[in-house]
C-alpha cells in the first residue's frame, strides 16, 4: 500500500468527508485522486472497529485516508493517534497538543499531521489551547510564528486553522498564510468553506506563497438527506483548483 501521499507533488489537495466506502471512492474519482477522505474516529466505539472499517476506505482510495477527530473534538486526540499508528494513513488531523504523540506513534515522517490552532480576533496571534484539558482553560494566544515552530518541534506538517467561519477572519488568515509561507510550512484552512468562497480562500494562501495547501470542505457540500459528500461538488472544487494553478 502506498504510504507517501500521492498529492505531495501538487500544491493543493482537497480534504472532504466520506460517509461510506462507496462515497469515498466516488469523491476520490471526482477529484482525480487529488483528495484525502476524512473518516472520523468519533463515529466508532472502539479502536478495533475504526481500524477494521478504515482499512476498507484505504483499499478503494490508494490510502487517501484522513483520520479525523470529529469537529475538532479534543477528546478524540488519543484515539486518532492509536488508530493512525496501525493504519499508517496519508493524513492525520490532530489538536495542537496531540501532534507529538501522533508523530511518535506513526514512526515515520511521510504522513501529513496537522495541528489545530484557532483564530483569536488578533491578527498575527493564534490560540493553541486546543487539547482535551487546555481547551477548557483560558486561551493560550501566541504569535503564529511561534506556534508553527512548536509544531515543527513536535513533528507536525501543517497548520489546521479552525474554525475560520469562511472569510470572517480574513486578515488573521492572511497573517497565518504568510507565516506558513515564510516557514516553508503547510496550511489547512478549515471551517465554513463553501463553493462560493473556496477560490478566494485558497487564492489567499497561494498568493502568500504557501508550499502546500489542504482546504477542508465539509458540511457545505454534504447532501442533507443522505449524509454523503456530493461527488459533483468535489468535481467543481477540483475544477477551481485547476483554474487557480493555471
Amino acid at each position: 500500500m502506498q504510504l507517501k501521499p500521492n498529492y505531495l507533488d501538487d500544491r493543493i489537495c482537497l480534504n472532504v468527508l466520506a460517509n461510506s466506502v462507496e462515497n469515498a471512492e466516488a469523491c476520490y474519482e471526482a477529484a482525480e485522486g487529488h483528495v484525502v477522505l476524512g473518516v472520523l474516529t468519533k463515529n466508532y466505539d472502539t479502536d478495533d472497529a475504526a481500524i477494521e472499517d478504515m482499512k476498507r476506505y484505504q483499499h478503494v482510495t490508494n490510502n487517501a485516508l484522513s483520520v479525523g477527530l470529529g469537529a475538532g473534538d479534543p477528546n478524540q486526540s488519543q484515539m486518532v493517534s492509536r488508530v493512525s499508528k496501525v493504519l499508517q494513513p496519508q493524513h492525520v488531523n490532530q489538536v495542537f497538543t496531540g501532534v507529538g504523540t501522533s508523530r511518535a506513534l506513526l514512526g515515520q515522517s511521510d504522513t501529513v499531521v496537522n495541528g489545530l490552532m484557532s483564530p483569536t480576533g488578533r491578527v498575527g496571534f493564534v490560540n493553541i489551547a486546543t487539547g482535551p484539558k487546555s481547551s477548557q482553560k483560558p486561551s493560550a494566544e501566541v504569535p503564529i510564528e511561534t506556534a508553527i515552530a512548536l509544531l515543527q518541534d513536535m513533528g507536525g506538517t501543517s497548520v489546521k486553522f479552525f474554525p475560520m467561519h469562511g472569510l470572517e477572519h480574513e486578515e488573521e488568515f492572511k497573517a497565518v498564510a504568510k507565516a506558513c509561507a515564510d516557514a516553508g510550512f503547510n496550511l489547512e484552512p478549515t471551517g465554513g468553506i463553501t463553493l462560493d468562497n473556496f477560490e478566494e480562500i485558497v487564492q489567499i494562501a497561494v498568493d502568500a506563497g504557501v508550499k502546500e495547501i489542504i482546504p477542508h470542505v465539509y458540511s457545505s457540500i454534504i447532501d442533507k438527506k443522505t449524509g454523503n459528500t456530493k461527488p459533483e461538488d468535489v468535481k467543481k472544487l477540483y475544477g477551481m483548483i485547476k483554474r487557480i494553478l493555471g
